[in-house]
């Protein structure tokens, strides 16, 4: 099997701070109702995503990684508008989406588009493919169906499948194809920014390699930018140029791929890069385990959300500062490294050693994502 990261490119890294950001978050929230009894009162709220900050340059990849249920998927499809924000600002080419109307917001739909996680349940299983793609393209008024067949087979052809496929149905199509149809969709309406929820998370490892090749080729091609969101450390590894590592809806850690995989500063970020396998099997990894579990979304520790579970506030002694001030966001250098902890700068390679050592832990992963 080919290496699917030998094609990586970096353009993205080669245009930040050379642009003004294509996407720009500032202060997003998306909280949902719990709501009980027979008067359907609310009772509580889950905190899906909580004050989140982030820019993304033209051409760049930032990727979004954490466990399942941290709020990836959810800040992913509220910067599209697909569920609704519950506060905060996110602008795009220089727009904030967030107080446009659905009418005013349409023709901005055309530059921003989702490949969804599932390629099964994804596509409507009673449309042919030629409709699947078209349907975009009939919402923003290509009325024309020759036109629009036009555009849905060179589309196929993009992503590596034959026009002839137009008039198949989804079931007639292996799961690595019905992904390059979902890509086929997005790319329908020449986008120019592009979330990836999980591309190929629900695929097997040889077809994985090709979508992601596939989403690279693609990126150079059309000068696309993506947010790209995984829970596998080894593909946002050598597919990103930025990474933003989320805990309980908040972003615990961001920078480039190459500093924070080398130099982690957040205890959470430590933990799930322990866990990340070691191809060599004469090197064997020390592992940090995480102790309790995570979390309830809807009742998120006071002070630091990952006070609870933490390696380095039990090395450190327990400080009370970790239970009751929540830390910042803040720079940890002059590359744009940032992390929310209190005590980034105590972490330390040596550190991490000596935790691991303590726990009888070397066969046993970190609870990561999913």
């Amino acid at each position: 099997m080919a290496d699917p990261y030998a094609t990586r490119a970096g353009g993205g890294a080669d245009a930040r701070g050379t642009a003004e950001p294509i996407l720009s978050i500032r202060g997003l929230k998306k909280h949902f109702p719990i709501v009980g009894g027979i008067l359907k009162r609310r009772i509580a709220t889950v905190y899906a995503v909580d004050g989140v900050d982030f820019d993304v340059q033209p051409g760049e990849i930032f990727s979004l990684v954490g466990e399942s249920g941290c709020g990836k998927t959810t800040l992913g499809r509220s910067l599209l508008r697909l569920v609704e924000p519950t506060e905060g600002e996110v602008r795009f080419q220089g727009r904030d989406i967030t107080k446009l109307s659905q009418a005013e917001l349409r023709p901005l739909r055309r530059k921003m588009q989702i490949i969804f996680q599932d390629p099964f349940g994804s596509l409507n299983p009673r449309m042919p493919i030629s409709d699947i793609i078209g349907e975009g393209l009939l919402a923003q008024g290509v009325s024309d169906r020759k036109e629009r067949d036009k555009k849905v087979g060179d589309s196929l052809e993009v992503v590596g499948l034959r026009r002839a496929y137009t008039r198949r149905y989804p079931h007639e199509f292996s799961g690595g194809q019905r992904q390059r149809v979902g890509i086929a969709r997005a790319l329908a309406l020449n986008p120019d920014f592009v979330v990836c929820d999980e591309p190929v998370s629900a695929l097997d490892v040889s077809i994985q390699s090709q979508v992601l090749n596939l989403l690279l080729d693609l990126r150079r091609d059309f000068n696309l930018t993506y947010l790209f969101i995984s829970h596998n450390l080894s593909v946002v590894q050598y597919f990103s140029d930025r990474v933003g590592v989320m805990y309980l809806g908040q972003i615990v850690e961001m920078g480039t791929v190459e500093e924070l995989y080398r130099n982690p500063r957040h205890p959470y970020t430590v933990a799930l890069l322990s866990a990340i396998p070691e191809p060599d099997p004469r090197r064997r990894k020390k592992r940090l385990v995480l102790k309790g579990d995570v979390p309830s979304p809807a009742a998120p520790p006071s002070g630091c959300r990952f006070h609870t579970r933490c390696w380095l506030r039990e090395q450190l002694g327990h400080p009370e500062r970790c239970a009751t001030e929540e830390p910042v966001l803040r720079p940890i250098d002059a590359g744009g490294h940032r992390a929310k902890c209190h005590f980034a700068e105590e972490i330390s390679k040596q550190g991490v050693e000596e935790v691991a050592a303590t726990q009888d832990v070397i066969e046993t992963a970190v609870a990561t994502a999913e």
